[in-house]
């Protein structure tokens, strides 16, 4: 186990019961969590339109579950078997409770995504949201997810845009080099004893990288914040920088055929 990837284990450790009720807070009493799907019909780059025709039937891994909202969201679309795996035993704990709440099918293992606990060949979809800008190795991280998954299986891969990263909102300067590829230690709270370990890689190393590991790049999508596209900039507090930068980047690959 490497010292960054021990520091973010440890955060999200201790983090994760806050985590999960920030995630939770506009939940109404007795009505179901959020729980987003890559895969479904309105996630960012229409995937099922343009990458995979459905997800029924077919094997899926979350790559960095947390909670388990992806997976329980995926596994409500009909993919199966349905697996999850994360480093961090308080978030797999989330997530085994919020699959049998949800009454769906899914598995959650502890692991870590560059040793997957995988045989080659196991999956037809894999997905990972904002987890692989903690992973030091990122072309093991990737190498791993290509070897567990079959020839034509798809990969969407999220993590937070380096040009969104580099910027101070509130004075809407860059703060860092877009090229700073880290690692850049992130404090969560004041009140927490750890800090998490983040390695900002520029859109063209993240795209070079998957074709590296064997990947086709079909979609790339930078979106904004959530709030941001709902809100009229003169009618929000939110720093107007947040509207001129995409908050995250998306990737959608497919895996290609082993020569």
């Amino acid at each position: 186990m490497t010292q960054y990837r021990r520091e973010n284990q440890d955060v999200w450790n201790e983090w994760s019961e806050d985590f999960q009720a920030l995630w939770n807070a506009n939940t109404v009493d007795g009505e179901p969590p959020p729980t987003p799907s890559p895969f479904a019909p309105d996630a960012p780059g229409d995937v099922r339109d343009r990458v995979v025709d459905t997800v029924e039937g077919k094997a899926y891994v979350e790559l960095g579950c947390g909670g388990g909202q992806g997976s329980v969201g995926t596994a409500a679309l009909g993919a199966n078997p349905v697996v999850g795996i994360d480093f961090s035993d308080e978030q797999l704990a989330h997530a085994r409770h919020l699959r049998d709440w949800s009454g769906v099918d899914a598995t959650f293992l502890q692991a870590d995504v560059t040793s997957l606990p995988f045989g080659s060949d196991t999956f037809d979809l894999a997905s990972s949201e904002w987890v692989f800008q903690m992973v030091d190795h990122l072309d093991s991280a990737l190498s791993e997810t290509r070897r567990v998954l079959r020839d034509g299986g798809v990969f969407v891969l999220s993590v937070p845009h380096p040009l969104y990263e580099a910027i101070e909102a509130d004075t809407g300067t860059l703060e860092r080099s877009y090229y700073d590829t880290g690692p850049r230690e992130i404090t969560i709270d004041e009140g927490y004893d750890s800090s998490m370990i983040a390695f900002d890689r520029t859109v063209a190393a993240l795209h070079n990288a998957l074709v590296d590991a064997g990947f086709d790049v079909r979609r790339l999508i930078e979106h904004q914040r959530p709030e941001v596209e709902s809100n009229d900039p003169d009618e929000s507090e939110l720093p107007s920088i947040l509207w001129k930068i995409p908050q995250s980047v998306r990737f959608c690959a497919v895996a290609v055929d082993r020569v």
